[in-house]
């Protein structure tokens, strides 16, 4: 699932929960999204931006054109905006496109209000901690229901017109910025800005998707039966099994077994895979990471 069909179904959700309920979900909302607005401020002026240094999307637009032509980046992160805040009406709605709106007016406000001092000259220091408090901003907005860069809501515009994954399209635009500033800054500057995005980029999945990121896992064994007690009873997970069949080997020999699918987090990988050597050490498994997951046994029951 991606990015924009999440936003849709939590606006769907809020839209038939009881008002006091609702109250309390926007007022969170606020605050998480204040939260990523000082974050984010912080390491672009804290770090990012005393030493001409800048990240991925518009974020990244933003800095270099203020590098380039001196205009202060608080109006640049509006204005670079604004076609992506047309996107996000049409593409995704009206009540996601005034939050982000909301989210950026307020980081160009902080930008333009509080002055944060220089935390250090030391350029490594500089992309890494710069990358991370903008990634933790930028995670937090996405976690309130709204966005500090639209560059997200270009490439799904993108992604549903040339029919291309969202992340290609986001790693296309970097590219031609990264291109950009290695022209107009140096070719140094353009290196450190990338160590930036990636630091940027992996604090943002951090935030967004939590510790408790989930890994669908499908077990196949004959000793299913097994597995199946020790995932419920020791992980405390619920899980599904159906029937299959399938073949090996060079004249397709079939056989018919029980497949276990299961949802955990990625703190409970190293316990599964220990109690599945412990019962069934050949036991073929497969495991995926889930963008979304709603409902069911999601969180982990309390075991008497």
């Amino acid at each position: 699932m991606d990015y924009a069909d999440g936003i849709l179904k939590e606006q769907q959700h809020l839209e038939g929960t009881k008002p006091g309920f609702r109250l309390n979900s926007v007022a969170k909302d606020t605050l998480i999204i204040c939260i990523g607005i000082f974050s984010a401020a912080f390491g672009l002026e804290g770090f990012l931006l005393p030493n001409r240094f800048i990240d991925g999307g518009a974020t990244g637009i933003s800095l270099l054109v203020s590098e380039v032509t001196e205009v202060p980046l608080a109006l640049l992160i509006i204005f670079v905006n604004v076609p992506f805040l047309f996107m996000a009406y049409k593409t995704i709605g009206k009540q996601f496109a005034v939050k982000a709106l909301l989210a950026i007016l307020g980081l160009a406000m902080v930008l333009a209000l509080i002055n944060f001092p220089e935390i250090t000259q030391d350029k490594l220091l500089v992309s890494v901690f710069g990358g991370f408090f903008l990634g933790a901003g930028i995670g937090m907005s996405i976690r309130g229901g709204s966005v500090l860069d639209g560059t997200e809501v270009l490439a799904i515009y993108l992604s549903k017109k040339l029919s291309a994954k969202i992340g290609d399209v986001i790693i296309l635009i970097n590219v031609f910025i990264f291109l950009a500033a290695a022209y107009l800054l140096s070719i140094e500057a353009a290196l450190y800005s990338m160590l930036t995005y990636l630091a940027a980029s992996r604090t943002l999945d951090f935030v967004v998707d939590g510790i408790e990121e989930y890994t669908g896992v499908t077990i196949i064994s004959p000793k299913s039966e097994e597995i199946r007690q020790m995932i419920t009873q020791q992980l405390g997970r619920g899980l599904m099994m159906y029937k299959a069949s399938g073949g090996y080997g060079r004249h397709g020999s079939r056989n018919e077994y029980d497949v276990i699918y299961t949802v955990i987090t990625r703190l409970e990988i190293r316990k599964l895979t220990v109690e599945l050597e412990k019962i069934d050490p050949k036991a073929f498994v497969v495991m995926s990471r889930i963008n979304d997951t709603r409902g069911g046994m999601i969180k982990k029951r309390i075991l008497n």
